[in-house]
């Protein structure tokens, strides 16, 4: 792994700890609503923009959430700039990370299907024990 991306991969994870931070203790915004997970963050390699992908759990509405935070970027922007020395900010985008969502989704399909194959064993073995009477 090259020096600059480990780095970059340690401004990553710094910015995705003070993020999450201002966003759970700081920010006070009534469109921002539910519990927010920062789940990841990519900066640009000339430290200018950072990506951040946030999850959403018991939100009311998920765009009203993302367009809050969106909205609220300067604020986390200079909070940042306090907390983190950089030389520049970088400018937020904030995206929703859907994977966790996927996740239990594909998690309910596998219960199910697992469900369904016991079921299934359960009644050849029925079947197999009532053919050999």
């Amino acid at each position: 792994m090259s020096k600059d991306n480990t780095r970059l991969n340690r401004i990553n994870e710094e910015l995705k700890k003070e993020i999450s931070h201002v966003i759970t203790f700081e920010l006070k915004n009534s469109n921002i609503t539910g519990l927010i997970s920062v789940t990841k963050v990519k900066i640009t390699p000339d430290l200018r923009f950072a990506r951040v992908y946030v999850s959403l759990l018991n939100s009311k509405s998920k765009a009203k959430t993302i367009a809050g935070l969106q909205s609220a970027t300067g604020y986390i922007r200079s909070q940042i700039a306090k907390k983190i020395n950089l030389r520049i900010t970088p400018d937020l985008q904030f995206e929703l990370d859907e994977s966790i969502e996927y996740g239990e989704k594909m998690d309910k399909i596998i219960a199910e299907v697992a469900r369904k194959d016991k079921e299934i064993l359960e009644k050849n073995k029925n079947i197999d024990s009532e053919a050999g009477k």
